[in-house]
Order: structure tokens, then sequence, then C-alpha cells
């Protein structure tokens, strides 16, 4: 995956203070015992994973997802 160029500039870490929504604290966990990942790095990965999406579509990219048949459906993200 390549980084978002509007990420580039930004070398230094910064401390961020958020409050989730339930169904946000559910994905966190989910992906927690997935990956076996810490909440730091989960939340992480999510944010650079959606930036990395938004910016793809916004080029014009679709999000495509093929099950272990072949069978395609287009992903959504709002």
């Amino acid at each position: 995956m390549t980084r978002p160029t509007g990420l580039q500039a930004v070398r230094e870490n910064e401390r961020f203070t958020v409050t989730l929504i339930a169904t946000a604290v559910q994905a966190v966990a989910v992906l927690m015992r997935i990956t076996g990942l810490s909440k730091t790095d989960t939340i992480n990965r999510a944010v650079q994973v959606y930036a990395f999406l938004a910016e793809e579509m916004e080029n014009g990219k679709e999000v495509l997802l093929r099950d272990k048949d072949g069978n395609l459906e287009r992903v959504h993200i709002v």
C-alpha cells in the first residue's frame, strides 16, 4: 500500500483524543482480535487504510471484493 500523498510531508507523531461511537469501538475490538495488534496500532492502520481507499476513490477507482468463487461485489464507503 502506498502512502497517501497528503500525508507524505507529515513525519512527527501526534497524539489525538477521540471519542468513538459504539460501532467503531466494536470494530476496533474485532480488528484487535483478528490481527492481534494493540488498540493504538489497530487504529493507526485503520486510519491509513481509510486514507488510502479515500484517495484511490477520489482518483476514480472502485473498491471491489472477490469471493472464493470469483464473484465481485462493489464496496460503497460513505
